[in-house]
């Protein structure tokens, strides 16, 4: 059972780390984070899609249609971590 939680363990912990893109976000390439990091016109208030919403609210739809797909690959390779988590439970 143990060696089965570290198992688990890895897996989430890689999981976690799906969530991060390589080369960051615009203008700010030091947060890799997909989902949620601090605004880019807000300090320290969180944004979540940042990518995503900073181009649309910008108006820079090129950037928004990039940042889309790049977190449409971001999900699907961290869809793919959780359920190699879950089919250790079947």
């Amino acid at each position: 059972m143990h060696r089965q939680l570290d198992k688990l363990n890895a897996i989430l912990y890689r999981a976690e780390q799906k969530l991060l893109y390589e080369k960051g976000l615009p203008r700010r390439p030091w947060y890799k984070h997909q989902i949620y990091a601090p605004g880019f016109y807000t300090g320290y208030g969180v944004k979540t899609l940042p990518g995503i919403r900073e181009g649309i609210e910008e108006g820079n739809w090129f950037e928004a249609q990039e940042r889309i797909r790049i977190l449409a690959n971001t999900l699907a390779d961290f869809d793919s971590t959780i359920k190699a988590a879950l089919a250790m439970f079947n």
